[in-house]
């Protein structure tokens, strides 16, 4: 699928349709959010939350064997076990957080059952993780009162995944100006570049959810220790949850095969490849539309996809969230008439395309845009 975005004129205040009370000052990222939550944490970390384990002297490793493994059918399972200390609304904000990976990448958490080698998430002090799979249960700590976004987990999630803060990339230097005056003797480690991190041939990623904020670890107020070059002006670091690019750094490393896009603009559009010219070719795509405030709304500027019994063969089907386990908002439909506009709950909705093989279809078109919440009486 493709896609179009409009630009926000202004940040705009974050709605949260998880209904967490942490979940409030949108306007810090996620990277501020980590420090702020790892203050007064008793746990010796790297670069702000990262863990170092005694078997590697630096943070990376030379093979593969960080990396959590792949199973035959190209889905890298990763066993995890939730902490008891968790209520029902906390686990299924985590659960929200994994549930974006498991859509857009070929990356699954499970329950854990038998399984050796697990994530243990627990409410520890701060947010932090090891850096790939150390083997045995390896904790990731999402603390309750601090860590419960979903940017901060899913990037705590990415560590365990294998993968180092972005401005850490090798090649960096091309791309920001780090301002070591405004970093204290003891912080200056936490901005070392790694001669061994795998860039995966994709371009640096200002607004991962990997990257520092643009003050972090500031001995000066209102100075910066990040400077994006040469538009000093590029917004860094952001507060959502995984980037495009982010998404295509998992899916590179672990050799997903998988057709899925992010939009994250307050309004934009998609359409089917080669939208007006005849398709072929069989296969699943999934956007994800997830805009900062107020309730996503979606509409058919145009649609024509083969037409089968029950739409099996080809069709557009909508969810009210991040996931096929959401609810639907439009169930399978093909065929030359446009589906209606549909509304989700929240700020999130994900857009499921499969494609059928060859026909005389063109595809689809669709706008969204961000509407009102109702009031409640």
């Amino acid at each position: 699928m493709k896609s179009e975005v409009t630009p926000s004129s202004d940040i705009l205040q974050s709605s949260q349709e998880a209904e967490l009370a942490t979940e409030t000052d949108t306007q810090e990222d996620v990277f501020n959010r980590i420090l702020k939550a790892n203050a007064d944490s008793t746990q010796h970390l790297r670069e702000g939350d990262i863990v170092m384990t005694k078997s590697r002297s630096v943070i990376g490793c030379s093979d593969r064997s960080c990396f959590w493994p792949q199973s035959s059918d190209g889905i890298v399972r990763v066993p995890y076990v939730f902490s008891p200390d968790y209520d029902e609304a906390q686990i299924r904000w985590i659960s929200e957080a994994m549930a974006e990976f498991e859509i857009l990448t070929c990356i699954d958490f499970v329950n854990r059952t038998t399984e050796s080698d697990y994530l243990n998430i627990k409410s520890g002090k701060g947010c932090w993780s090891h850096y790939g799979k150390t083997g045995g249960g390896q904790i990731v700590s999402v603390m309750k009162q601090g860590c419960m976004w979903k940017g901060v987990i899913q990037h705590e999630l990415n560590h365990a995944l294998g993968f180092l803060h972005e401005q850490g990339r090798s090649d960096r230097d091309s791309y920001v100006k780090i301002m070591w005056e405004y970093i204290s003797s003891g912080n200056k480690g936490n901005f070392k570049k790694s001669n061994n991190s795998n860039n995966l041939g994709l371009e640096y990623d200002y607004s991962s959810v990997m990257h520092y904020s643009t003050n972090a670890f500031s001995n000066t107020p209102g100075k910066a220790t990040i400077i994006p070059i040469p538009d000093a002006s590029v917004p860094v670091g952001q507060r959502y949850g995984l980037s495009n690019l982010d998404v295509a750094k998992i899916n590179k490393l672990y050799n997903c095969n998988r057709c899925s896009t992010i939009l994250d603009s307050p309004s934009g559009s998609l359409s089917s490849d080669n939208y007006t010219s005849k398709y072929s070719g069989n296969g699943t795509c999934f956007c994800l539309i997830r805009i900062p405030s107020k309730r996503v709304s979606l509409q058919f500027d145009a649609f024509s996809l083969q037409s089968s019994t029950d739409c099996k063969t080809e069709y557009v089907k909508i969810y009210d969230g991040v996931s096929q386990s959401s609810e639907v908002l439009l169930d399978k439909t093909c065929g030359t008439k446009s589906p209606p506009t549909v509304t989700a709950s929240g700020r999130t909705m994900l857009v499921e395309f499969v494609r059928g093989g060859t026909g005389a279809a063109t595809g689809f078109k669709i706008s969204y845009t961000s509407v009102k919440t109702p009031r409640t009486t």
